[in-house]
């Protein structure tokens, strides 16, 4: 089995929002990085996949399995983290513990503790008297406690302080050193996929832009200036938006090698990072 996610013409529609027919394959043994703006619809498919909203049309099949027939095996080998809190608030971690390790034939209990150690929670402690933060440790504790195939991870960084984001970063990067763990990673910091993904998938409005490999993505997407005076012979459709300013263009551009035979030295061509083909696709 290549793929540990396979999703395939799904749709799903809101009265505002559509999810169109997006297909998107997850590796095994690879770490998927999910990006796109806010509304883009990369929640949308993290609950499709978990079966928390049900499609319109389209199938979803993760190791193999059908995500709805299949529920209980397949959720019992992922590791859960949501940019929802979804755990016992009036609970302690302790308490909230004992709740959820039976789902979990492989729950590790010791593990789990070290994980409490090294994240600095207090087992005793209610979930709700937790910042954002430390709930967001105590859900990467759960998920990394039962020695899941698979993580789906909905903004796991999001309300951390960039010490502890380096610190999830190294964990998770250890754990991928065993090639059967596989890791689909959605978040709007795409600073933190450019350090541990291998694969990268964009979605804009709904629709899925591309999913290449991130050396693929580096290869063939460059950021091009000029002046103005190039604007009036620049062939535009080279350019996947474009912003001016008062001394020239910006775009971003998968035809560098176009550009350079057209305009010499006339222009400068740059690499782009995840952030700069995200805010350009959006632009465009």
């Amino acid at each position: 089995m290549d793929n540990v996610i396979e999703m395939s013409n799904v749709t799903k529609c809101y009265s505002d929002f559509k999810l169109n027919n997006i297909d998107i394959n997850v590796k095994k043994g690879f770490v998927t990085g999910f990006i796109g703006p806010n509304g883009s619809g990369k929640s949308t498919t993290i609950k499709l996949l978990m079966n928390l909203i049900q499609k319109q049309s389209g199938t979803i099949e993760i190791f193999g399995m059908d995500n709805i027939t299949c529920e209980k095996d397949i959720k019992s080998r992922i590791g859960f983290v949501y940019d929802e809190f979804c755990f016992f608030e009036h609970l302690s971690i302790n308490s909230n513990e004992k709740i959820i390790a039976p789902f979990y034939e492989n729950w590790n209990h010791e593990l789990f503790k070290s994980y409490l150690h090294k994240f600095q929670l207090n087992p005793k402690k209610r979930l709700s008297k937790l910042s954002k933060g430390m709930k967001t440790k105590f859900s990467l504790a759960v998920a990394l406690s039962h020695n899941a195939d698979l993580l789906i991870m909905d903004e796991p960084t999001a309300g951390l302080d960039p010490i502890f984001r380096r610190e999830l970063l190294n964990i998770l990067y250890d754990l991928m050193q065993d090639e059967n763990k596989s890791i689909f990673f959605s978040t709007h910091i795409t600073s933190d996929l450019d350090k541990i993904a291998d694969y990268i998938t964009f979605i804009n409005k709904g629709e899925i832009i591309f999913s290449k490999s991130t050396n693929d993505i580096f290869d063939n997407y460059k950021i091009v200036k000029g002046s103005k005076e190039l604007l009036s012979n620049i062939d535009e459709s080279l350019l996947i938006g474009m912003k001016t300013n008062r001394f020239g263009f910006e775009g971003l551009t998968t035809n560098e090698q176009k550009l350079t035979t057209q305009f010499n030295d006339s222009i400068i061509i740059d690499n782009a990072n995840l952030e700069d083909i995200m805010v350009f696709y959006s632009n465009s």
